[in-house]
């Protein structure tokens, strides 16, 4: 959630030579992230629960995150269940990203509220941030990917 709109382009000297050393191994670590990725995709392309994300052939993806939205159906609480139960299996997952119009600045600055942006609201309201990370296995991606059907299952079950 964000506070307030600012920048902060400061860069400390450990961070720059950080980011030095990291980009002369750039092509590995996009590498393995994209191998990571798709881990993901090949483990989830039979859950029918979920959207993935699709990406053009053509283009190279920097995949910094990987982010997931549950199918029209479900709703955010049943979503924040699903992200529970995964939590409480140790599974580091996150909301991703709450619309940035219902955010305090934009909120406060122009004015913004629920119902402006429906469509963004609906999105937002299902997705789902799984880890990853570089060095993520094919067996920790099988284990969240698991977990994942199990808790959509498991909310499936509770419903009326």
């Amino acid at each position: 959630m964000h506070e307030r709109v600012g920048y902060n382009y400061r860069m400390s000297e450990l961070s720059a030579a950080l980011g030095a050393a990291q980009m002369r191994r750039l092509d590995e670590l996009l590498e393995r992230r994209s191998q990571v990725a798709m881990a993901y995709l090949r483990r989830l392309m039979s859950v029918s629960e979920v959207v993935l994300p699709n990406v053009d052939p053509n283009t190279v993806m920097s995949w910094f995150v990987f982010v997931l939205r549950l199918s029209d159906e479900y709703t955010r609480e049943e979503r924040d269940r699903i992200l529970a139960g995964m939590r409480r299996h140790d599974i580091g997952v996150g909301d991703y990203f709450p619309c940035i119009h219902l955010q305090p600045p934009y909120r406060e600055r122009f004015g913004f509220k629920e119902g402006d942006f429906p469509i963004a609201e609906r999105l937002c309201a299902r997705t789902i941030a799984l880890p990853f990370f570089t060095r993520m296995t094919e067996r920790e991606v099988s284990f969240v990917a698991q977990t994942l059907e199990l808790m959509i299952s498991r909310e499936n079950l509770s419903r009326p």
